[in-house]
């Protein structure tokens, strides 16, 4: 029945992977089911007939799907159904994105759809691996156009050593998480997160992974060449020739002026009028065409700004090849929240805000893995106001997750244990102006932001991207890239870290590969420039964490009992913990190991609360001395609550330093009094005493 199917086998690290192709999905222009180990990935791709008409890009669509069956796991959804996309899952898909796109014809404008399902889940197996393998390999047998193949590999540092394809367990004991994806003889997209690691070792551990993919890529080569199909001749939309002479010998000077701005609104306003007069002079001559001329002007754009860079290595706001945009750092920007930062550059700038809350505030994840809650979130907003353009707002996309996620990336390393600061965090980054690494300006925002409220980092992060230009054998890197030369350059390297090493990587390809030599070139770069940014503007700015918290935010205070109390603490039906909070004006998070986490914006509620915690779970100590509510008034004393469901006795000789006749002489219910415990007898009955207490401050008044 399965005529076609076949199995190819070979081994990524060392370890067994398998591609079979020929017995699922047979309606899809390429497919593949990848086993790696007990890890199981189909990869599924499509391709239209014809080219979508009126856009000037490449639409490719990437989905990985981690279905929680594959982990034996029901969504914890109310239709409990798979919903939207985890964050993971859209990191991998960007991932997958863009080590595939750069390798696709720069014309095409036919739809491709990816789509890679993980089937069943192994945790020492990674399903991103398989499923970046697996996308390689479903193209290159497929007819769809595409000049692969690619490989992509995990990288770790595990005690002192380069794990190529790590484990789980090696994974989480690792100084870092490194992505590599290329051709057989280059890197085409790198991914890195670690705990302040040396560019040495970084770029060690590119080439170790390197040196797995190019073997893996060698192996789909050769599937390729036995069972690959012919490749789509697809319709392409390159520019005509003549079109492309007319219109450079009519605009290229004007273009050159339009371009010849270190300010973005005075280049955009120069430009309206070229393309304005460009589509009076063309458009009767090419009726039709106006599509095609307006990839004429792009082209030529792209061309004045290379040409400068190789050539006379001229940037379009005239800067030298080495040099940043003017940078600026403050702190304290917003006056209620409990921290933030605005953080310029050029005229990029970004303003990030940081809350502190409870631990119950952490997110709760739904996904495939054992990572079940993220204590620290980073949030990045990308408004169309930004680059002064009008669309509505209709929340984060994957381009806003995958920069958020790439910032809190770069500040997960220096932040405080739990034990140590025993808060959720979350910063907002809102950029307000872009023209080019607001991401990287995020990261700068972000360690300004929770400096600002306290938060005792190990270490400030700051971010910086680096560019490129090749041309043949010619290539050129440059550091801090504005919009434009990202936009018509190579590469985006964007490289965030500390004065000790790098703690997030990413790298954004429009070319099929780079060398070793470029890499090490762009981290020497960067390291040289977050140095700077370090030391000369954020620094300056604030040059530690705050030693107080905000006024505005919650004070926390923790504590240990033991799990068998925790029941006490709570009570029935939640009533002493609700009774607790209520009093105290706080908000209490007991954890299953008997971790209590007491927040409260009044410091002295919080430490009353901790007392009557304390006075529940570990039982009063003799001599100990509580504040306590009078509950009733009996002939022969009164009984005091010194924590929710605690009452002891205080008889009526214990109650003053005089002689009492009446327990209602003394003190009423509802009284707030010192009390000292005096005895605890074998029933757990708690005898108190006012009388002390008050002889007590008697003899402190009269020393």
């Amino acid at each position: 029945m399965f005529e076609n199917f076949k199995v190819f086998e070979t081994t990524l690290a060392g370890r067994p992977i398998s591609f079979e192709t020929g017995k699922i999905a047979g309606l899809a222009n390429g497919s593949c089911v990848v086993r790696y180990g007990e890890t199981v990935v189909m990869v599924n791709i499509t391709m239209s007939q014809k080219p979508r008409e009126g856009i000037d890009f490449f639409p490719l669509s990437v989905d990985f799907e981690d279905k929680l069956y594959s982990a034996g796991k029901i969504p914890g959804s109310f239709m409990r159904r798979e919903g939207r996309p985890t964050e993971k899952a859209v990191l991998t898909s960007r991932l997958i994105d863009r080590h595939i796109r750069p390798l696709f014809p720069e014309d095409m404008r036919n739809d491709v759809t990816v789509v890679a399902t993980v089937l069943s889940y192994d945790p020492d197996f990674s399903p991103e691996e398989a499923a970046m393998c697996g996308v390689s390999f479903a193209l290159s047998i497929s007819d769809i156009p595409w000049n692969g193949p690619t490989a992509g590999v995990y990288v770790c540092y595990v005690d002192g050593e380069i794990v190529v394809g790590p484990n789980d367990d090696q994974r989480q004991r690792s100084e870092c998480l490194l992505v590599v994806t290329g051709k057989e003889h280059s890197v085409n997209m790198l991914e890195f997160g670690g705990n302040q690691v040396s560019e040495d070792i970084v770029l060690e551990g590119i080439k170790q992974g390197h040196a797995e993919v190019a073997k893996l890529a060698r192996f789909i080569a050769g599937v390729q060449q036995e069972i690959g199909r012919e490749k789509y001749p697809f319709e392409p939309m390159a520019v005509d020739p003549d079109m492309y002479a007319a219109v450079e010998a009519f605009a290229i000077d004007k273009i050159r002026y339009a371009l010849d701005t270190d300010d973005k609104n005075v280049r955009e306003a120069r430009m309206q009028p070229v393309y304005a007069e460009v589509h009076e002079r063309f458009d009767p001559e090419y009726p039709d065409q106006g599509a095609m001329i307006e990839q004429c002007l792009y082209k030529l754009q792209k061309h004045v700004v290379r040409r400068w860079l190789l050539d006379e290595g001229k940037r379009v706001d005239g800067r030298s090849i080495h040099q940043m945009r003017p940078l600026a750092s403050e702190v304290g920007f917003l006056p209620r929240a409990h921290g933030s930062g605005l953080f310029t550059r050029g005229q990029t700038q970004v303003l990030s805000v940081a809350t502190l809350a409870p631990m119950s505030m952490a997110q709760i994840l739904d996904g495939i893995d054992a990572e079940t809650r993220k204590r620290y979130m980073h949030h990045y907003n990308f408004p169309s106001y930004s680059v002064g353009e009008t669309r509505p707002s209709r929340g984060p996309g994957r381009r806003e997750q995958g920069h958020g996620a790439l910032a809190e990336k770069a500040l997960l390393p220096v932040l405080p244990s739990v034990d140590d600061f025993p808060y959720a965090l979350r910063v907002v980054s809102e950029v307000v102006s872009s023209n080019g690494s607001t991401s990287q300006g995020a990261v700068c925002g972000s360690t300004l932001a929770l400096m600002d409220a306290g938060v005792p980092l190990s270490a400030p992060v700051a971010g910086i991207s680096c560019g490129l230009i090749t041309e043949g054998d010619r290539w050129m890197t440059m550091v801090d890239i504005q919009g434009v030369e990202d936009f018509f350059g190579d590469m985006d390297f964007k490289v965030a870290g500390t004065h000790n090493g790098i703690t997030a990587i990413q790298v954004d390809m429009k070319v099929e590969g780079i060398s070793f030599e470029i890499i090490a070139d762009a981290l020497e770069k960067t390291r040289q420039a977050r140095l700077y940014i370090l030391d000369e503007i954020m620094l300056k700015a604030i040059p530690a964490p705050r030693e107080e918290l905000s006024k505005y935010a919650p004070k926390m205070l923790t504590l240990q009992i033991h799990p068998d109390k925790i029941r006490e603490v709570i009570g029935s039906g939640g009533k002493v913990i609700q009774k607790i909070s209520a009093e105290c004006d706080v908000h209490i998070d007991i954890e299953d190991d008997g971790r209590v986490f007491v927040s409260g914006i009044d410091i002295d509620g919080a430490r009353r609360a901790v007392d009557m915690i304390k006075t529940i779970a570990l039982d009063p100590e003799i001599g100990a001395v509580y504040k306590g509510v009078v509950t009733r008034l009996m002939n022969f004393g009164a009984f005091v609550e010194i924590a929710p469901g605690k009452e002891g006795l205080v008889h009526i000789s214990k109650l003053d330093l005089k002689r009492v006749e009446k327990v209602e002489d003394v003190v009423t219910v509802g009284d707030e009094v010192l009390v000292k415990v005096t005895e605890i007898d074998s029933q757990g009955r708690i005898n108190l005493s006012r009388r002390d207490v008050l002889q007590a401050l008697e003899e402190k008044n009269r020393n």
